[in-house]
């Protein structure tokens, strides 16, 4: 404790005296750029040419020695030469920056997050040991960098400010949305599409191959966990579920490989999508080449589905069917021969370009027998990763970054020269990130150029498949584009029919955690699993779905009901009471068979008008009853068929007027037995009140009552058609509505009035002297009817639809059969007998001898119906 007390001060003494310096010396060894050369203008570029930098513990008792890489990687140093030769392109075009030539310095950061830091602070502030307080004001050692390869480094390039200094940074192939944040990375550009716009590129995907249940693995960096999250929210808006999500990395151990291939194994999700950089793909692919896993459907992302590497070697042939977002190809003019004529003999104290050399043709430049490099061989015979030309797709990205600089320094340049400017300028980091904003241009390749106002251009991807090879190996099949500058509908095209499926197979593999619900079905989410598990429930009465997985079921409108696959709705079947069904037919009959009696009565009774039977009864009260009880039984009719509006309003008040007619009549009778009997009396005159005109003008006033209330009732609300929607919900009852119910019951109640009057009056007649009394029969007949229509206001109230016509219409015609059966049968019966008796007596004997009881009662009863005995035998017919 003693010792660090007096050590502080010793401590704030040193920093005291270097800050009083103001200046300050590296501890370590200067970053030097592995390729460069300087000239007018000068371009930074941080590549990974080295995968990984071998980790050393420093025991800060030293001097750290300089960080050594390892794993040399092909395709990187193919980036860095491409941004030589786009460079000695500009240089050698009279019209891009006419008179400036352009220099690069190129770093390795050996895939290490740290490695780059260094690398950009080296470019920011130039590679001398000894720093002043000004290193960090003055111009930087180049006007823009071109890098990193990886998001994460990239990253953190992108987030060095020194004294509020930036300089403008463009990279190739740093896909992380998160770069697209203007608040934090204002000066970061890209010629690379986003993972924002690839993420949707390959929800849409998924969703359009109707995989619903995948798998993701994603690399455990800035690049796998923005990317995969991008995903996660696009698949959630297009109904894609998510299984599992494994994280891996490449200094993982071996563990954590197993485990995520057992994840993927134990997983129901035949498709997976792997979001993951290239270098942390080999140990899980190698992983699954040794346990030899297939049967998926593998999805990649940009950084791994189009590695030659990966495709061609014959272990990984798993992969076989694997369809991924790439970035579009590209032609470049030259190139190959530039890379080609790459040789060390150019640099030779460039340790790189041996390391190049040896890697390239597995040879050493330290050996001089077998298998030492002799520096004779030729690039141009190989057949690798560096010195193919035909996948140029990030390398152009490279390309177009050099390209958008330059054009960003000629508009500078020429804008300096227009003002008439004596004093030369120099392009500041303000001044290109300004002009860089703005720029737009277009490349040899056809492509345009420009940057929105995040820094990112137009997404513009090609859909790969990967199929079998001739050589063993994998090749990349075009089968669709994406292309964000079109409108939604047209973002992604693709030509299915093209595609190889994993397993070399030509049918669609299908990755769903339930199956498709068909039409007239829902989904019914399962209790704590995703929203792509459900059930399938079928929809209910009057609901439909016409599509398939159908989160709901719509309602019919109310004139409509769904059919029995509940797929779609179809006209409610109308309900009424038909002529052509067999009830209506019964009904129909019955009301004819009412009217042929009627008539056969009336016939009857005009054949024997003069005889005392009906001239007892009052003939013309008879025949008019027997008139109306014909319009009765018609009547019944107007119920039947379709109803309209002239028929509902003639139901009703046919029915009405007619009964009362009916009644009114049997009323007139009763009155008049009533009476008569009463007239033997001595000394009664009641009769001269109820002769045959009063009779006619009681029939007519109580009839005019009852046409009044109809009147009445069709005048301030007549009934009308109605399509009662609410009885059934299946089916449409087509029935009469009474427009005012008052009205209906004013009709109805009317009549009820009349018919209990006339079966009281009757009920008091029941015991006026004769056996063959009429007011018996018509006591009988009231009490039919009304027990009929006492009935029937229960039974109407409570039948529905076309039952409630059907138990009007059996009252009416119930009511008129008891009122014709029990006020004419008896007289009929009596006329057959009295005819059958008088045949008899005229044929079998000159006695008057009469077999019939009733005749031979007729005959010798003192009176018959208020008549005298001698009156019948009077008339020639006895």
């Amino acid at each position: 404790m003693a010792k660090r007390t007096v050590s502080l001060p010793l401590l704030l003494l040193v920093v005291y005296g270097v800050y009083s310096a103001q200046l300050c010396r590296l501890l370590s060894q200067p970053a030097l750029p592995l390729l460069s050369t300087e000239r007018d203008i000068n371009i930074g570029a941080i590549f990974s040419i080295h995968i990984s930098a071998l980790l050393k513990m420093h025991p800060f008792t030293s001097k750290p020695e300089p960080t050594t890489c390892a794993s040399f990687s092909l395709r990187e140093f193919k980036f860095a030469q491409t941004l030589i030769f786009a460079i000695e392109e500009i240089n050698n075009n009279t019209q891009l920056l006419p008179g400036v030539s352009l220099g690069y310095k190129i770093y390795d950061s050996c895939g290490s997050i740290a490695q780059a830091i260094f690398s950009g602070m080296a470019l920011m502030n130039g590679y001398e040991e000894t720093l002043s307080d000004t290193s960090c004001s003055r111009p930087p050692a180049v006007n823009a960098i071109v890098g990193e390869s990886n998001s994460s480094p990239t990253i953190a390039l992108a987030s060095l400010k020194c004294s509020g200094f930036f300089f403008l940074q463009i990279s190739h192939f740093a896909t992380c949305a998160c770069l697209s944040n203007r608040k934090r990375f204002a000066s970061f550009f890209r010629t690379i599409p986003s993972d924002y716009y690839q993420s949707r590129a390959l929800a849409q995907l998924v969703k359009h191959f109707g995989w619903t249940w995948v798998g993701t693995v994603r690399s455990r960096s800035d690049y796998g966990n923005n990317g995969i999250a991008a995903f996660e929210e696009a698949a959630k808006q297009v109904g894609i579920c998510i299984e599992y999500s494994e994280t891996i990395l490449r200094t993982d151990p071996q563990e954590q490989f197993l485990k995520t291939l057992e994840v993927i194994k134990k997983g129901t999700a035949k498709v997976v999508l792997a979001f993951v950089a290239l270098r942390d793909f080999f140990p899980l692919v190698n992983v699954i080449a040794q346990h030899n896993i297939t049967g998926i459907q593998w999805v990649g992302s940009e950084s791994w589905i189009t590695s030659r590497t990966i495709a061609e070697t014959k272990e990984y042939s798993f992969l076989s069917g694997a369809v991924g977002f790439a970035i579009a190809n590209a032609k470049l003019v030259g190139l190959r021969e530039f890379l080609v004529n790459v040789h060390p003999d150019q640099e030779p104290n460039n340790e790189l370009l041996k390391e190049f050399w040896e890697i390239a043709f597995q040879c050493s430049f330290r050996i001089s027998s077998n298998g030492g490099c002799t520096g004779s061989e030729k690039l141009a015979e190989l057949q690798n990763e560096y010195t193919d030309v035909s996948e140029l797709r990030i390398a152009n990205k490279v390309y177009t970054a050099v390209y958008a600089i330059a054009h960003t320094l000629h508009n500078i340049l020429k804008d300096f020269k227009s003002s008439n400017s004596s004093k030369v300028e120099r392009p500041t980091p303000q001044k290109v990130l300004e002009y860089m904003r703005d720029v737009r241009f277009t490349v040899k390749t056809g492509e345009d150029i420009f940057f929105d106002a995040s820094g990112d251009p137009v997404a513009r991807y090609d859909l790969v498949n990967w199929q079998p090879a001739g050589n063993g190996g994998l090749q990349f099949k075009h089968v669709g584009v994406y292309d964000s500058s079109l409108p939604s509908e047209k973002h992604l095209q693709v030509n299915q029919e093209n595609v190889l499926w994993a397993g070399n197979s030509g049918q669609l593999p299908v990755s769903v955690c339930s199956e498709t619900c068909p039409p007239g079905t829902r989904k019914a989410v399962q209790k704590g699993r995703p929203v792509c598990c459900y059930d399938c429930i079928a929809c209910a009465e009057g609901e439909i779905s016409n599509g398939t997985d159908s989160s709901d079921c719509f309602p019919c409108d109310l004139e409509y009901w769904s059919n029995e696959s509940k797929d779609r709705c179809v006209l409610k079947m109308v309900e009424f009471l038909s002529y052509t069904e067999i009830m209506g037919m019964v009904l129909c009959i019955f009301s004819f068979i009412g009217v042929l009696l009627t008539a056969m009565v009336s016939f009857l009774f005009y054949l024997h008008k003069e005889t005392p039977i009906v001239r007892a009864n009052n003939s013309e009260l008879s025949f008019l009853l027997l008139f109306s009880l014909s319009l009765c039984f018609l009547c019944s009719l107007t119920f039947i068929g379709r109803p309209t509006e002239w028929s509902c309003m003639l139901r009703h008040t046919a029915f009405g007027i007619t009964f009362v007619l009916c009644i009114s009549c049997v009323l007139g009778k009763t009155i008049v037995v009533l009476m008569a009997f009463r007239a033997t009396l001595p000394g009664s005159n009641v009769m001269k009140w109820f002769g045959p005109l009063q009779q006619r003008l009681s029939v007519v006033s109580l009839t005019l009552i009852q046409v009044i209330i109809c009147v009445i009732w069709l005048t301030i609300s007549p009934p009308f058609p109605y399509m009662n929607l609410s009885y059934y919900r299946e089916k449409i009852i087509l029935e009469c509505n009474l427009g005012s119910a008052l009205g209906f019951w004013a009709v109805l109640g009317y009549t009820g009035m009349l018919s209990i009057l006339c079966f009281v009056l009757a009920f008091l007649a029941r015991k006026l002297p004769d056996n063959f009394n009429e007011a018996k029969f018509i006591t009988f007949s009231m009490l039919i009817f009304c027990a009929v229509w006492l009935t029937f206001i229960p039974a109407y109230v409570s039948s529905p639809g076309k039952f409630t016509v059907a138990v009007e219409i059996f009252a009416i015609l119930a009511s008129s059969f008891g009122l014709l059966f029990c006020i004419f049968a008896p007289k009929c019966y009596i006329i057959f007998q009295v005819i059958l008796g008088y045949s008899f007596m005229n044929t079998e004997s000159s006695n008057i001898l009469i077999r019939s009881p009733t005749a031979f009662f007729l005959l010798h009863n003192r009176e018959v119906c208020g008549f005298e005995r001698s009156a019948w035998l009077s008339r020639s017919w006895v």
